[in-house]
């Protein structure tokens, strides 16, 4: 059996229950080549958000001409900025923006987009054209590159389900449901061959390297405390623990969860006012942690979904759509919003037309936040220099 057949095959560990092995060595025992303290904390918003009703071009009358059921009403956008303004329901997001912590970018996408949940979240997590298919993820080929040895702490996934991002040729990070329930005891393997056989010694340094990292993440755990009440959603609790392992200096170098429901084709107004309620809440109360241990200088928050919806309602709901929104918080962030607002007269079938690709996101965060040239994981993008 090939390694890459094993790994497809198998899983890590979620709730404590083995799902995918993976290699795990110390990762904060180790040197690391990138930015020494910084971390990314990616939050995926899976369904497709609506972004005209997030982040909301209220003073355009368009908005309101194709919206007539589900447009948020002028007097109840907050945060107002150039005919710009957030949901109702986003307001720890607006008070992240009035600190200068938020970075909102419009309009942004890909060439030729695709409509489908799975490929678009495909496109997204490989960084790859829309007709390119590639098998490794875009943070899993930068972790090949920045770890030295088998590290799978240097990514944590913070989930149910292996995430497509984090796939490289070596496996450098591990899925946890619960952090807290993630223990092993006792030694699992030694470090000999079997028969001299490469696929069962492959095997054996697996599950040697699984009590290995749960003793890292729960010496993580160990060194910090929960010093802040996060509200009780899924997206919270995710967040908390992420919150725990940056406190107690796992130091990974990437964080990812996801918060699921944003396909809202019936009954959007209530359903997409419950996501964003939750998405606000569990960020703000993140984002009031990593403040109140000093690490929000550190730590860079990215809000994305793989395709916004249709400009135009569907009567209760909206359809796929193309362009939209991301949304930046960091410490060291200007606190502005990038690109043109919204043009709803130019549309393209119905759909907005992005302005900004979303892989010179992801250059800039390589660059500026990773200290790593994204040309050597084939994003060739222009670098968003105006990010931070």
């Amino acid at each position: 059996m090939k390694r890459r057949t094993f790994l497809s095959i198998t899983g890590t560990f979620t709730g404590g229950a083995l799902v995918l092995p993976e290699f795990l060595y110390a990762f904060a025992r180790q040197k690391q080549k990138a930015s020494e303290n910084h971390c990314l904390v990616f939050v995926q918003l899976n369904g497709g958000n609506d972004g005209l009703n997030t982040y909301i071009p209220f003073s355009d009358p368009i908005y309101y001409d194709l919206r007539p059921k589900i447009g948020i009403k002028q007097d109840q956008v907050i945060a107002k900025n150039q005919g710009m303004g957030l949901h109702p329901d986003l307001k720890g997001l607006g008070d992240i923006q009035q600190n200068g912590d938020l970075t909102i970018i419009q309009n942004v996408g890909y060439p030729n987009p695709n409509r489908s949940h799975f490929r678009s979240q495909e496109i997204w997590q490989t960084a790859s054209e829309a007709d390119q298919y590639l098998t490794n993820g875009w943070l899993g080929r930068f972790l090949d590159l920045q770890c030295k040895d088998h590290t799978p702490t240097a990514g944590i996934n913070i989930d149910a389900i292996d995430n497509l991002a984090f796939k490289g040729e070596v496996p450098n990070t591990i899925t946890v449901k619960n952090p807290n329930s993630f223990k092993v005891r006792g030694n699992t393997a030694k470090e000999s061959k079997l028969d001299d056989n490469p696929q069962l010694d492959f095997v054996m340094k697996i599950a040697q390297s699984v009590t290995e990292g749960s003793e890292s993440i729960q010496e993580a755990l160990g060194r910090s405390k929960e010093e802040l009440t996060y509200p009780k959603s899924k997206l919270a609790n995710h967040l908390k623990w992420i919150g725990r392992l940056i406190k107690g200096n796992l130091n990974s170098k990437v964080y990812y969860t996801s918060l699921g429901g944003f396909d809202t084709h019936d009954n959007q107004i209530p359903l997409h006012k419950r996501r964003l309620t939750e998405l606000d809440s569990a960020i703000s109360s993140f984002y009031k942690d990593m403040k109140q241990a000093n690490l929000m200088q550190d730590t860079t928050i990215v809000v994305f979904s793989e395709f916004g919806r249709r400009v135009k309602d569907n009567g209760s709901g909206t359809d796929h759509g193309t362009a939209a929104p991301m949304f930046i918080i960091s410490g060291n962030s200007n606190g502005q919003i990038i690109g043109k607002n919204p043009d709803l007269q130019n549309l393209s079938n119905g759909d907005l037309v992005y302005d900004i690709d979303f892989r010179s996101v992801y250059a800039r965060l390589l660059k500026n936040r990773m200290n790593f040239d994204p040309k050597l994981i084939g994003i060739n993008n222009k670098s968003l220099e105006s990010l931070f």
